[in-house]
């Protein structure tokens, strides 16, 4: 089997609202063909165009090239080699950010190309799966009002979540307020539903006033504290994780094992959160998460965008010794909610099953991808 093709395709929905955390708005879906047949889908939750132009332009040489360029031709099913050598080409371009974005997009379509050629789903081809369902949280941004906190926080229990997430929105700007919307999600969730807060890098490196925060959050029994600073202040991180006994996870926007070995190193943090699109695709997740195992390290990936990133990360968390969550979307976008013909519900008691089919186990809504295409 070969590579015949790479494709990147930008969607996105008619009507941005850009002053959101939201990136399911948007999106960038990998194609891989092959002379078989058989097509890969990965998933990019960065820049969209940006990241189009490294996947498919054309490159300069040897080390500054194309992913498309280096891969047509290859044997798809060679993945941690082909990781190696996509690395190896965007080397000038950019070893962190969106040039180990594109390899993830591309990396998760070829696991997904090799599930599908050897009949197996993706779970199996990484090691010896420990669950077939995982424990689910739902993942919203924060509303601007306690009283409107509260009301999301019932009606996500009414769906069977036993956690949900807040993030973003108006956290990091009054860190009284902060607390106060926090105390309303803790209320409305009640004593069988966690509540875990995404500061949304709004303290950007004021260690004193995430200390104060976080130990007004410990008295309110909140799961955990994410990202309160902007992620390459490891001394802020040190400081405040050796302060306080609340959980401190953070990691969305790091890449590859060696930047996540600095977050853990000199940030000291209790979780580390990547995200299978950005970081270097499902073969650099696996890694990193065995990194942070040495390292006494809670994974909890991070997972937002569509189905496909929802697939991708069930099957790491399958063969995760010490996974704890599924991280599971609910923004009511197209992208979100319609990309994928399977829709990976959420079960009574709040899990979430990992797919069975061979590949990563989705197919795309041909017609939602064909309607949130963008045409250049």
């Amino acid at each position: 089997m070969k590579i015949t093709d790479v494709e990147a395709v930008v969607l996105r929905q008619a009507v941005l609202n850009e002053g959101i955390a939201d990136g399911s708005q948007d999106d960038l879906v990998i194609l891989v063909s092959t002379d078989e047949g058989i097509t890969g889908i990965g998933e990019v939750d960065s820049a969209p165009e940006a990241v189009q132009a490294l996947v498919q332009q054309r490159g300069s040489h040897a080390v500054a090239t194309s992913l498309r360029d280096a891969l047509v031709g290859e044997n798809p099913l060679d993945v941690e080699r082909l990781w190696d050598k996509m690395y190896r080409s965007v080397i000038y371009v950019g070893r962190r950010g969106i040039a180990i974005h594109a390899i993830s997009g591309v990396d998760i379509a070829l696991w997904d190309i090799k599930g599908k050629a050897l009949g197996k789903p993706v779970c199996e081809l990484l090691g010896t799966p420990v669950r077939d369902r995982i424990r689910a949280y739902a993942s919203m941004l924060m509303p601007d009002t306690p009283e409107e906190t509260a009301e999301r926080v019932s009606a996500l229990k009414e769906q069977h979540f036993t956690a949900v997430k807040l993030g973003w929105g108006p956290l990091g700007k009054d860190a009284d307020r902060d607390v106060e919307l926090a105390a309303a999600a803790k209320e409305a969730a009640g004593d069988d539903v966690e509540i875990l807060i995404d500061a949304g890098l709004g303290y950007v490196a004021d260690a004193d006033t995430a200390i104060r925060v976080a130990r007004e959050l410990e008295e309110l029994e909140i799961y955990w504290l994410e990202e309160p600073f902007e992620p390459d202040e490891y001394e802020a991180y040190a400081k405040l994780a050796d302060a306080v006994a609340i959980t401190i996870a953070a990691g969305e926007q790091d890449a590859t094992r060696w930047g996540f070995r600095e977050l853990i190193e000199r940030g000291h943090v209790d979780m580390i959160q990547p995200d299978v699109t950005r970081c270097g695709g499902i073969t650099e997740t696996v890694r990193i998460a065995e990194l942070a195992r040495e390292h006494g390290v809670e994974t909890v990936l991070h997972a937002w965008k569509s189905g496909i990133i929802k697939a991708a990360s069930l099957h790491v968390n399958a063969v995760l010794p010490d996974a704890l969550f599924q991280e599971y979307c609910v923004a009511e976008t197209e992208i979100n909610t319609k990309l994928t013909k399977q829709l990976l519900p959420i079960e009574e008691d709040g899990c979430v099953a990992v797919p069975t089919a061979p590949g990563l186990g989705i197919e795309l809504d041909q017609d939602v991808f064909d309607s949130l295409r963008v045409s250049h």
